[in-house]
């Protein structure tokens, strides 16, 4: 099986917000994801955010979510927004590849600083990063205020 890493075009954006859907109903989370392939378009043509795909037999299977920001501790930052592989494609080192690419991305951004969240019970999510010596802060709690469009 032939895997393909690369950065994403807007052509694939309807696969990306496919994958997006599918990561919202693993999370248990289906009825908050309700941005539109429209959105997806608009933001990319705008560039709020980037993405890196995973093909296999030229079908996307995986990818990465990102885009630029700044740590006032630590300078500039790549935001990793998120992170899927489709469940029949997992265990195959998908994931793996695609975290190396975006984290590779983000040293050649000039990015001192690579963050994420991930769930609490996600402990396949955590067993990976571990793996990859990424340091998961359980002393922060997060904040959010949602806008009205």
């Amino acid at each position: 099986m032939k895997i393909n890493i690369r950065k994403a075009e807007k052509s694939d954006l309807k696969a990306v917000h496919h994958l997006v859907r599918a990561l919202a109903i693993y999370e248990k989370a289906e009825a908050e994801f309700v941005a539109t392939l429209s959105d997806y378009e608009q933001n990319w043509e705008k560039g709020v955010f980037e993405c890196i795909v995973a093909e296999v037999e030229e079908e996307i299977v995986g990818m990465t979510l990102y885009y630029l920001t700044y740590s006032t501790w630590k300078g500039r930052m790549l935001y990793l927004e998120d992170f899927v592989v489709l469940e029949n494609y997992r265990k195959l080192g998908i994931g793996q590849l695609l975290f190396d690419a975006t984290r590779a991305d983000a040293r050649a951004k000039g990015c001192a600083l690579m963050k994420w969240q991930v769930l609490d019970w996600n402990t396949t999510a955590l067993n990976f990063y571990d793996k990859n010596n990424a340091i998961i802060e359980k002393e922060w709690w997060n904040g959010k205020i949602l806008l009205e469009k």
